[in-house]
């Protein structure tokens, strides 16, 4: 058995910390909810073989530069924009990430808050909770249909795709913006890839499931919120960054925009004051893979990664 010593940053499923002690491998962790410090990354990172990170830990070039022994990085999620890729590959340094296991549950609460925000269910459950609720009303709580509405899908992989095919079952007509075509997602839900103007100005929902790049960063900033369709609604379990959020509060404030529902922020964790005071807002805590069975599995695979590249210098899903 190897004498590899493992960081991981925060606590997760334990199948992963069991999977690599059964290796034979030192594993540094947290023992509570408190993540490990930056400043213990630091430290730490001179002498590890392999880290799990997550998105909240920024593994940079100046952090790398450290790194002398190290020769993989598990990144526990689908996406990487917070690791220098691009040096780590330099420093012969393989970076992995777990695709495909969060898909339908980040899909699925996805269309649960596309259906809450326009059911207005959240505001409904704080009204009745409040005591208001004195009886049925005709126009009490009203909200907006969602069958047969044109759903706009900005990112068509995975995860944009399974939204697509979820909605289908109400009814609804498909845009999507993606840098290629998806035949199969075409002719299974009838979906039409079109240009970003055209998806946000015939779209009521639109559903955010890009990665976050230096080409979509802001992507919506306040010139694309213009134009939007009135009476929208935006939903975002992607990356917080791709939506300039002064510019999306000030498009609910003056009523362009009918609702959103957002599951990652901009500056996160940190969130605006303004949209925490909003009624036609609904807030996550970034809990878009948060199932057992998925969080499980996507440590399960940051374990596996780390085993495949110790062992055999491939890894399970390496990032390209």
């Amino acid at each position: 058995m190897s004498t590899y010593k493992i960081l991981i940053t925060q606590k997760i499923p334990d199948i992963a910390i069991q999977m690599l002690k059964s290796k034979g491998y030192k594993v540094v962790y947290p023992k509570d909810n408190i993540p490990i410090s930056p400043e213990q990354i630091k430290q730490e990172i001179a002498v590890i073989d392999g880290l799990i990170s997550l998105l909240s830990d920024t593994i940079d070039r100046s952090l790398l530069e450290k790194a002398d022994n190290l020769k993989v990085i598990a990144n526990y999620a689908a996406g990487y924009n917070n690791i220098d890729v691009g040096f780590a590959r330099q420093k012969g340094i393989i970076v992995t990430n777990t695709p495909d296991i969060l898909t339908n549950a980040t899909a699925d609460l996805a269309f649960a808050l596309l259906l809450s925000i326009a059911k207005r269910i959240v505001e409904a459950d704080q009204f009745v909770r409040a005591g208001k609720f004195d009886g049925w009303g005709p126009l009490l709580m009203l909200g907006a249909d969602v069958t047969g509405k044109t759903l706009g899908i900005i990112g068509a992989g995975r995860i944009g795709q399974a939204v697509g095919r979820r909605s289908a079952g109400f009814d609804m007509n498909i845009l999507y913006v993606s840098p290629t075509s998806k035949p199969d997602f075409e002719h299974s839900t009838g979906a039409d890839k079109v240009d970003l103007y055209t998806l946000l100005a015939q779209s009521d929902y639109i559903s955010i499931h890009c990665p976050l790049s230096d080409a979509t960063r802001h992507l919506l900033n306040r010139k694309n919120f213009s134009r939007i369709k009135k009476g929208a609604y935006l939903i975002n379990t992607s990356r917080g960054a791709v939506v300039e959020e002064a510019a999306l509060v000030d498009f609910l404030r003056n009523g362009h925009l009918s609702g959103a529902g957002l599951d990652v922020y901009e500056f996160e964790p940190k969130i605006s004051e303004e949209l925490l005071t909003m009624k036609n807002v609904i807030l996550l805590p970034h809990i878009g893979s948060a199932t057992l069975e998925t969080r499980s599995k996507m440590a399960e695979l940051a374990a596996k990664n780390i085993i495949r590249v110790l062992e055999t210098g491939r890894a399970v899903t390496p990032v390209i």
